[in-house]
């Protein structure tokens, strides 16, 4: 193809929505951006208001029309048309799940273009809605002629994915690891210790029902030594804040990119307690695991498990279990050759494993028509 390889990236919302899928979009579209060989498209919803098109950092982004957010997912008729308009435009369109507009898009405008699906996770909070969504969604991943997923837990956790296995391709989200490496560090957690002796847990993410922090915060009560801390907001901080009183756990709130960095390079032990597959990766273990820091995570049906590995970078306990969480905590707490052997190992497999120049030419490559 001697002209530039057209591609659509397609999602709910893009930056500056927080949220992991959007920020994995914004790393693609930004990074493809830059490529002599390849011009990109994001197109994506308001939250709700009225669409408008804009230029984020070499990227035009388009974002239709919405009614609101329903069940998750916006409601956006101007969506349909423009992914139909886009769809001429665009070779190859990625588009990220779930999120049942954009499966219905790509069915009703019966485009020519390649159809890439990036699977991040299976429908799992409103399951009451997946008897009327599993025709469409089976439909569309018989239309897809690729499948993009994080791990190998991504499929075998799937209740749809094992069928069309042969069309999945297992690609890790990459970490641009330089610019953790890069990042100021400074005593952020250590300087609002109670115990200045004490080992420094750490969390990151929202406080919402799937990530599992009020067995962690019971966890606490049954170990000694340590200080809990919490970066992030939700709707569950008032009833988490009940449940610590009297415990050493800190509520950091939200934190700049600069102090999350500094959080992660800063804590003995990251904790990742999540209790459902709504977690489908936590990217936010890689995050501690390049400053070489142990992991505590779940053994969820997905992806979680394989990015920090049981016994190998740290320990994997089982969801909705305070008291193995708890056991897990005193492992490592009590071990500090243990913590470095495991952070080691953690460092050592962020290098290997997700490097982001690999990565990003591996999904270029699916998104061209070739494998990974």
């Amino acid at each position: 193809m001697n002209r530039k390889l057209r591609i659509l990236e397609v999602n709910k919302f893009y930056a500056p929505h927080i949220g992991g899928i959007e920020t994995l979009i914004e790393q693609r579209a930004k990074h493809f951006a830059k490529r002599d060989d390849v011009e990109v498209k994001v197109l994506v919803c308001q939250e709700k208001g009225k669409g408008t098109t804009e230029m984020r950092d070499g990227v035009e982004v388009i974002r239709c029309g919405s009614l609101g957010t329903y069940f998750s997912c916006p409601l956006s008729f101007a969506f349909l048309r423009k992914f139909r308009e886009l769809s001429q435009w665009a070779d190859v369109a990625e588009i990220h799940t779930p999120f049942p507009l954009g499966d219905a898009a790509v069915l009703l405008s019966a485009c020519k273009c390649r159809i890439v699906i990036a699977w991040h996770s299976d429908v799992v909070k409103q399951k009451h809605l997946l008897t009327f969504y599993k025709p469409l969604l089976l439909r569309f991943l018989k239309r897809a002629d690729a499948i993009i997923a994080a791990t190998p837990g991504h499929i075998d956790g799937s209740a749809f994915l094992p069928q069309f296995r042969e069309k999945c391709r297992v690609i890790p989200y990459p970490l641009e690891t330089e610019r953790y490496l890069r990042a100021r560090r400074f005593p952020i957690l250590t300087q609002q210790m109670q115990d200045p002796g004490a080992v420094k847990l750490l969390f990151v993410g929202r406080l919402v029902y799937y990530k599992g922090v009020e067995y962690l915060i019971e966890a606490l009560r049954q170990v000694q030594g340590c200080e809990l801390f919490l970066c992030g907001t939700g709707v569950l901080e008032d009833s988490l804040r009940a449940q610590a009183e009297g415990l050493p756990v800190h509520f950091l709130g939200r934190l700049s990119d600069e102090e999350l960095k500094a959080a992660f390079a800063d804590c003995d032990i990251f904790v990742l307690p999540s209790v459902e597959r709504s977690e489908a990766f936590g990217i936010v273990q890689q995050e501690a695991m390049v400053y070489g820091k142990p992991v505590i995570n779940t053994r969820l049906p997905g992806g979680v498990p394989y990015v920090s590995v049981d016994r190998q970078t740290g320990l994997t306990v089982p969801p909705k279990d305070a008291a193995a969480l708890a056991a897990a905590i005193r492992t490592l707490a009590e071990d500090p050759a243990l913590r470095a052997e495991y952070g080691r190992n953690a460092a050592e497999k962020v290098r290997q494993e997700y490097d982001y120049h690999k990565i990003m030419d591996d999904i270029l490559a699916v998104l061209k028509g070739g494998g990974a």
